[in-house]
């Protein structure tokens, strides 16, 4: 098959990119803008390989995104490109909604006139897979229910509100005009190679160099935590075997608590970077509570039979075992971190 993958330079992009070429013999195109978050370094392992090309391309710009499906002719289209930090959304949100519902309405209007003009047999290949999160469902205020595919949107964040409305594109894109769509609700992922504004990488960085672990609030917010690659093998056999019109939610069956993650991150540097800066004893000695972030969710949490029952995916790492490789890949690759930060501060001056 032929894939195109938008936003492939990014986090979860780059992981499905590694996943497909060193798993599959599928062909690759990753689409991508190359934002302060998009970093060509995390496909250094793969990018020789002679089924993979990258394209640099606003997944706004119709014109550009035309000449590159009729160029590479896709089978596959799996569409990651997306503004996903909710900070910067409540900060800035006309990025958002530019790239989350313009961008995917471009892209879906592109898909929509290639398949039509495909011979029939390739129509019937041809997939349009909708990478989402389950902040869309908005929050869960009790500790024992869970998100499912039937469970109502009701987004509280720009971030998500914007995911909502390209969801909506996106089915409404099949239903009128019969385009072959499926989609996937995620939980948080973490792992190797994510941009250090998130969570658990802000709180390793920020603990190594002896600055403050900020948590908001109370710290009482609970998360499923989602292992990248595990994630990145779900999207992979939904995008080649899932029912058309179908959605799954995907998730780690991991829910932490943030102030969990945040002193389980401590506890692992005590134990594999010992050393600190001077002033230094504990690595929770640098925790400070800070004022909640605006709508601040209280709880996600995905249930994941219908991935499972259906399509056979389960996760491979739990928390304990996803956090420990996550720790280790961020304290051995001090240049890849550097080289990002480095960009950021050129093309962004956003103040965490």
């Amino acid at each position: 098959m032929k894939i195109i993958v938008t936003g492939g330079a990014g986090f979860i992009g780059s992981t499905v990119i590694r996943h497909l070429i060193h798993n599959t013999d599928h062909e690759v195109l990753n689409l991508d803008k190359l934002t302060y978050s998009g970093n060509l370094e995390s496909l250094d392992s793969i990018a020789s390989s002679p089924r993979y090309r990258f394209e640099k391309s606003d997944i706004c710009n119709y014109k550009s995104v035309e000449l590159i499906f009729k160029s590479f002719q896709p089978n596959i289209i799996m569409h990651l490109a997306a503004e996903s930090h909710v900070d910067r959304s409540i900060i800035k949100s006309s990025d958002f909604i530019q790239t989350n519902i313009i961008g995917t309405y471009t892209l879906l209007e592109v898909s929509r006139k290639y398949w039509n003009q495909l011979p029939e047999d390739l129509k019937n290949k041809f997939r349009f897979h909708h990478i989402s999160t389950d902040e869309v469902y908005g929050d869960l205020q009790s500790t024992s229910n869970l998100f499912t595919e039937q469970t109502s949107y009701k987004p509280n964040s720009p971030y998500s509100a914007s995911k909502a409305s390209a969801d909506h594109l996106v089915r409404s894109w099949n239903r009128t005009y019969g385009l072959p769509v499926v989609l996937t609700n995620c939980s948080n992922n973490y792992g190797p190679y994510q941009f250090p504004e998130k969570l658990i990488p802000l709180i390793i960085l920020n603990a190594i160099n002896g600055k403050p672990l900020p948590v908001y609030g109370d710290g009482e917010q609970i998360r499923d935590w989602l292992y990248v690659e595990d994630h990145a093998q779900a999207l992979v056999l939904v995008a080649l075997e899932a029912k058309i019109g179908e959605t799954y939610n995907v998730g780690g069956n991991n829910q932490m608590r943030n102030i969990q993650v945040v002193e389980l991150i401590c506890d692992l540097l005590e134990k594999l970077r010992p050393q600190k800066n001077a002033g230094i004893e504990y690595y929770r000695n640098l925790i400070k509570f800070v004022i909640d972030r605006p709508g601040h969710d209280f709880r996600y949490g995905v249930d994941t039979s219908k991935i499972r029952r259906e399509l056979g995916w389960v996760p491979k790492e739990n928390f304990k075992t996803g956090l420990r490789k996550t720790v280790e890949w961020y304290i051995n690759n001090k240049v890849w971190l550097q080289n990002i930060l480095n960009k950021k501060n050129q093309q962004n001056k956003f103040d965490e």
